[in-house]
């Protein structure tokens, strides 16, 4: 008889299921094993992806009162809301100065009202459902050179002008309370920003959203979403969910599943990697703030103190979402920059993963037919972002709108040249980018 190939290995995109060899992974909290989605079911709402965005929507619902599931391809957190740099950065990837000179004033205006919703959000969640995962304030953004400080001075102004005024420029010697390194001619502290273990709050969101009688199958990655139905179906290999609103929440991960979504964004992986721990006299005098950091070059370094003391530092893309050869080397080099004094540590943990790019830097959000809603494409900042249009989501699907449909009309724009065109369109943007860094420009 001829090879039945129906049924695709129960994994396409994630080995085993299990939490890839992180640091996150390593030091996480318990959590159960959830069954895989078995039969086929009905539901009131179902939701695509346990990552932040679909525990956010699937929260906000489940506390109004909404009957939800969520099928997830892998385990709880498994993709990029495990893996982050746990850093609760406002803002989008597109800075508001570009929102207002690419859609004008009033959208500008909109979203400044929302970039500190995300991280307020967060800690909401961690306080009502008293969510172990390390959250502590601030987080710095620093610069190398004279045009860097100028730009956040700019930055600052614009944030002023929009009514937002909880950042703190710092000059070269001021910066050293919150990170001593030579590296930096000074930075741009946010009161409001912070930092977490990013796996164990995506565990205790779950966790929250299980009390509250929530339903989340794991190891169950979709195969195909009829997303034009009146009544959406998504189908497993083992199983189906019929339900009345359909969220499609895979950002990174979603694949081909749903073709609709495949060219709206494209992979890309960042990396990080972890530190033995660190003496306490100089984890305090490397970062006396205790405080996460980023750089504002195109191609940045990003990293803070996990609660043992360990360096967690990440930085680098790369297109397409492949891994880089050797992640400790290429990070290593990066640290070993910013802090001389680490060049002899070890490192115990690397690994990669990938976040959703969009286009135009802009995170999507959107339906399909009339009962299947998305959301992704937060190109690397989609720690808040992602709780946010989370609540933007559920209030749609409460019938709420408003939100949402500024959002849905902005327009989207496709990679260059496709699907076949974009990875190298976007490395020879990436060298430009970077010979600026270098270049100090």
């Amino acid at each position: 008889m001829p090879k039945d190939t129906t049924i695709p290995q129960p994994h396409p995109y994630a080995g085993t299921g299990e939490h890839t060899g992180s640091y996150y992974a390593a030091s996480a909290n318990p959590s159960p094993d959830r069954p895989a989605l078995r039969g086929d079911i009905t539901a009131d709402v179902c939701v695509v992806g346990a990552g932040y965005t679909g525990l956010s929507t699937a929260l906000h619902l489940a506390e109004k009162g909404y009957s939800v599931v969520i099928v997830e391809g892998a385990r709880v957190g498994w993709g990029a809301s495990g893996r982050n740099g746990g850093q609760i950065v406002n803002g989008l990837n597109a800075s508001l100065q570009t929102i207002q000179r690419r859609y004008g004033r009033d959208t500008a205006t909109f979203v400044a009202g929302l970039v500190q919703e995300g991280g307020e959000i967060i800690r909401d969640r961690v306080a009502t459902y008293g969510i172990q995962c390390d959250l502590k304030p601030n987080n710095v953004f620093v610069g190398l050179t004279a045009a860097h400080m100028k730009e956040l001075e700019v930055r600052q102004t614009l944030w002023r002008s929009y009514g937002i005024d909880n950042q703190v420029m710092l000059d070269r010697n001021q910066l050293r309370a919150h990170v001593k390194s030579d590296l930096y001619a000074g930075g741009l502290l946010d009161t409001t920003g912070g930092h977490m273990h990013p796996l164990n709050l995506c565990l205790g969101e779950a966790a929250a959203f299980e009390s509250l009688g929530g339903v989340i199958f794991e190891q169950s990655p979709i195969l195909s979403a009829d997303t034009m139905l009146a009544r959406p179906v998504v189908r497993t290999a083992q199983g189906s969910v019929t339900s009345r609103i359909l969220v499609l929440c895979g950002n990174a991960y979603l694949g081909d599943a749903v073709p609709d979504l495949e060219p709206r964004v494209m992979p890309v992986s960042t990396q990080m990697m972890a530190t033995a721990p660190l003496d306490p006299a100089l984890a305090a005098d490397l970062m006396p703030g205790d405080d996460c950091i980023e750089d504002i070059r195109y191609i940045l370094d990003y990293y803070r103190l996990s609660a043992d003391k360990r360096m967690l530092f990440g930085g680098g893309t790369v297109y397409g979402g492949s891994d880089p050869r050797d992640i400790k080397a290429k990070l290593k080099r990066n640290m070993d920059r910013v802090f001389p004094q680490l060049r002899d540590v070890g490192i115990d943990y690397a690994w990669s993963g990938n976040f959703a790019l969009s286009f135009s830097r802009v995170p999507q959000m959107g339906r399909l037919g009339t009962g299947t809603y998305f959301a992704h494409g937060y190109s690397g900042h989609g720690v808040t972002g992602s709780h946010t249009f989370g609540r933007i989501l559920s209030e749609a699907i409460d019938g709420d709108l408003t939100r949402f449909d500024v959002f849905a009309g902005l327009k989207w724009y496709p990679f260059p040249g496709g699907r076949a065109l974009r990875v190298p369109y976007s490395v020879m943007g990436s060298w430009y980018y970077g010979l600026r860094d270098r270049l100090g420009l």
